[in-house]
C-alpha cells in the first residue's frame, strides 16, 4: 500500500466502525461525536454543545433526544440556572460496544516499544490537529460547500 493511502484507509475504517457502533446503539455519527464530547468534558448545556459541534440548538435537541432514548445521556435542570438543561453522559455509556476495540488496541499497542509508541502518539496528535483545522476551514468557508440540491 502506498503511504498516501494510509490516511484514506484509516479514515474509511474509522467511519465504518462508527457506522456499526451507531447501528448497534441506534444513534448517528453526529450523536456519537456529541456523546464523546459530553463524556470527555463532563456535563454541558445544550447551547454549549451546539457551539462545540457546530449545530443549531434545534439540531442539538434531536441529538439529545436520540442519546437519551438510547440510554447514553441524561438531561437535568442546570443547578445554576433552572431555565437551562445540562446534558450528562451516563457512566460507561459506550461500555461494551467499545470493549472489543479497547482490548484489540491494547494488544496492538503492546507490540511496540515505548519509543515507537511516542512516535505513533505524536503522529496521531498531529493528524488530529490537521483534521480539526481542515474541518474548521471547510466549515467556515461558504465557497467550499457544495451547492444545495432543490
Amino acid at each position: 500500500m502506498d503511504e498516501r493511502d494510509f490516511g484514506r484507509e484509516l479514515s474509511t475504517a474509522v467511519v465504518a466502525f462508527h457506522e456499526a457502533v451507531g447501528a448497534r446503539l441506534g444513534v448517528t455519527a453526529v450523536d456519537q461525536r456529541a456523546l464523546a464530547l459530553i463524556a470527555g468534558r463532563g456535563p454541558v448545556t445544550a447551547g454549549e454543545l451546539a457551539r462545540e459541534i457546530n449545530l443549531t440548538p434545534g439540531a442539538v435537541t434531536g441529538v439529545a433526544d436520540r442519546l437519551e432514548r438510547a440510554g447514553l445521556v441524561r438531561r437535568e435542570p442546570d443547578p445554576d440556572d433552572r431555565r437551562r438543561v445540562v446534558i450528562t453522559a451516563v457512566p460507561g455509556a459506550f461500555g461494551s460496544v467499545f470493549a472489543g476495540l479497547g482490548a484489540a488496541m491494547a494488544e496492538l499497542t503492546a507490540r511496540y516499544t515505548p519509543r515507537e509508541r511516542e512516535v505513533i502518539a505524536d503522529w496521531v496528535a498531529r493528524t488530529v490537529a490537521v483534521l480539526r483545522e481542515q474541518t474548521r476551514l471547510l466549515s467556515e468557508d461558504p465557497a467550499s460547500r457544495p451547492p444545495r440540491r432543490s
